[in-house]
């Protein structure tokens, strides 16, 4: 069979009917062609159908030796071509929600008991499909890739993770003095290092790593175990709904409140207030009542001032009977005080109706936010983020190129300013008051617009530059990682690159249930179930390979206890669930040997609890 696939492979074409175990990708877009890259390197065999790709992703599919099969995936034809009767599972990742869904269909009535992943942004479509269709799972890649782009912005360094029933929390930690891992977090997971001096990722090393200030460490333990290890946590917010935050309503009110107050209107209130107290005081000491002769109290001279000159007149206070010069600023007070009057509210109407306008048609200026999030392209991901971050209480501001329709008006719905224009021009990052936002989210779908905004939002910042966390979506992995190398971008991110492996865990039966990111390097936090006869059955955790570990195991014996942390010496064994942590082609290897039951071979023993060392697999 190897022999003929080679041969199938060199051919391509259709020639792959006769195929059993393999998985079908249906769409060779940016996440199907990260999910065939990452389902080969866990040794799958793949076949792709793609009527329109990209002649370049296709060449670097047929590259790695994986039949392309030009043809439409919504037709039967192709499917049994690409050898639907054997398959044991279809990822479909079309450029449309209409088109994955007709795919989907098509697969159905073929096959209805083969595994579909799918990648569906419309969520009334996912969950409709979830719900009628029970052997198709579906993701969002914008949902995986959201959370990720609001903790950064909000400044985060923690999130909680579920494992079995028990939560646990993965934290992002500076380290405070030089000591080893174990001398610093205690039995807390470390599962990735960022040095300070050359920005080098140490995956999942060894407890007795010696670190030094300012390096990045994520660990990953219990609530217990970071309380344990003096390590605080942020208070949680709770979910389901946005946190009742006194603090973020005040800033937005103080943002409200400085967007309408322009100059001419700062003028009119100064005017009043001036008119207002120079009257209270005039009125305090000239005004005599009528019984008695005693000056009128200054409250009520500020009652009389207020009344007057909102033409009132109650009749309990007048200017008649007065000295002539009391009764002639009477009449100053009458006049200067109806003009003021109307006056401010001719400016309140016309600045409360300016920006509803400038906002309805993206112009205008945002000048009283501060600490706020610029959030550049509401596509699909752009809306989830904004979603997150106005769940948690931040302030945004969005810049899109052209009215988007639907987006936009879900934005404005929520009461997010909205600017339409070009973020790479320096009129309009003044005009969302750059120079104090908290964060720049840069999410449009094209690379180079990113990139061009990227360099833009860089230079304007100038010197806050290393202070502001700048979010810049770019496929291209080897661009992303020139980027941060030339220019000192931080968090330069792939959608694929985080989606891919919850596809390709789908379809091989590792659950990802965390995605996340140490330094620039994306991280898994996935499930697998040690199969018997496979490549983790009976191995100890010294065995493992060294950028990988295992978290806690839930024992096939006791599946209501996770145990944790595991030991050197503890085994694994078949039907148990471990938890696994490290970057996401170490997890898809390990998933590839565990499937062959060779990871024996690739690993090594160390020293201690946690070896440091170690040799890649094979």
């Amino acid at each position: 069979m190897v022999a003929t696939r080679e041969t199938e492979h060199s051919r391509g074409g259709g020639a792959c009917r006769d195929w059993r175990g393999h998985v079908i990708v249906c769409g060779l877009t940016d996440v199907g062609l990260r999910t065939v890259e990452q389902l080969h390197l866990a040794g799958a065999d793949v076949v792709v159908l793609d009527d329109d790709a990209d002649e370049r992703l296709a060449r670097v599919v047929r590259g790695w030796g994986i039949p392309h099969l030009p043809r439409g995936a919504h037709l039967a034809e192709p499917l049994f071509d690409a050898g639907l009767p054997g398959a044991r599972a279809v990822v479909c990742a079309e450029t449309t929600d209409l088109r994955t869904l007709e795919t989907v269909l098509q697969i159905r009535d073929l096959r209805p008991d083969v595994l579909v992943v799918a990648d569906l942004d419309n969520a009334a479509v996912a969950r409709a499909v979830e719900q009628v269709l029970g052997s198709v799972g579906v993701l969002d890649v914008a949902a995986l890739f959201a959370p990720a782009v609001v903790e950064t912005m909000l400044g985060r360094q923690a999130r909680p993770i579920v494992l079995g029933d028990e939560t646990f929390v993965a934290a992002e930690l500076a380290v405070p003095m030089s000591a080893t891992l174990r001398e610093l977090y205690g039995s807390l997971a470390p599962v990735g290092v960022v040095t300070a001096a050359e920005g080098e990722l140490i995956a999942c090393p060894g407890r007795d790593l010696q670190v030094s200030p300012r390096d990045r460490v994520t660990v990953i333990g219990t609530p217990e175990q970071h309380e344990a290890a003096g390590v605080p946590l942020p208070r949680p917010v709770a979910a389901g709904g946005r946190p009742a935050s006194i603090r973020a309503t005040a800033a937005r009110l103080q943002s409200t409140v400085r967007s309408l107050l322009d100059r001419p209107l700062r003028i009119a209130l100064a005017l009043g207030l001036l008119l207002l107290v120079s009257s209270a005081l005039v009125l305090h000491f000239g005004y005599r009542r009528p019984l008695g002769g005693a000056h009128l109290p200054l409250l009520d001279a500020v009652y009389f001032t207020v009344e007057t000159v909102a033409t009132v007149g109650f009749g309990d206070f007048s200017f008649s009977g007065q000295p002539a010069w009391v009764e002639a600023y009477g009449i100053f007070l009458i006049v200067a005080g109806t003009t003021l009057v109307t006056t401010l509210f001719a400016l309140l109407t016309n600045a409360l109706v300016s920006r509803r306008i400038s906002q309805s048609l993206g112009g205008g200026r945002i000048p009283g936010m501060r600490g706020h999030v610029v959030l550049v392209g509401l596509g699909a991901v752009g809306m989830h983020v904004l979603e997150g971050l106005l769940e948690h209480g931040a302030q945004v501001v969005v810049v899109e190129r052209a009215d988007a329709g639907g987006p936009l008006g879900r934005a404005r719905a929520l009461g997010v300013p909205v600017v339409l224009g070009d973020a790479t021009q320096g009129e309009t990052l003044e005009s969302v008051n750059l120079e104090a936002a908290a964060g720049v989210a840069i999410l449009t779908s094209d690379d180079l617009a990113n990139i061009e905004t990227g360099l833009a939002v860089r230079e304007r910042l100038g010197e806050r530059w290393s202070e502001v966390p700048v979010v810049l979506r770019v496929f291209d992995r080897q661009l992303g990682h020139r980027l941060e190398q030339s220019f000192g971008f931080r968090h330069v991110w792939s959608t694929s690159a985080i989606a891919a492996p919850w596809f390709v865990g789908a379809t091989l039966g590792m659950e990802v249930l965390f995605t996340f990111y140490v330094g620039n390097h994306p991280f898994l936090l996935a499930r697998l179930r040690v199969s018997e006869g496979g490549g983790l059955d009976g191995l100890a955790m010294r065995e493992l390979p060294a950028r990988i570990r295992v978290v806690a195991i839930r024992r096939v014996q006791r599946p209501e206890q996770l145990e944790h942390p595991p030991r050197r010496d503890t085994r694994l064994a078949p039907g148990d669930d471990a938890f696994l942590a490290g970057p996401s082609v170490e997890l898809l290897e390990l998933l590839r040997h565990d499937r062959s039951g060779h990871v024996r071979e690739a690993a090594v023993s160390g020293p201690a609890e946690d070896p440091p060392g170690g040799v890649p697999l094979p």
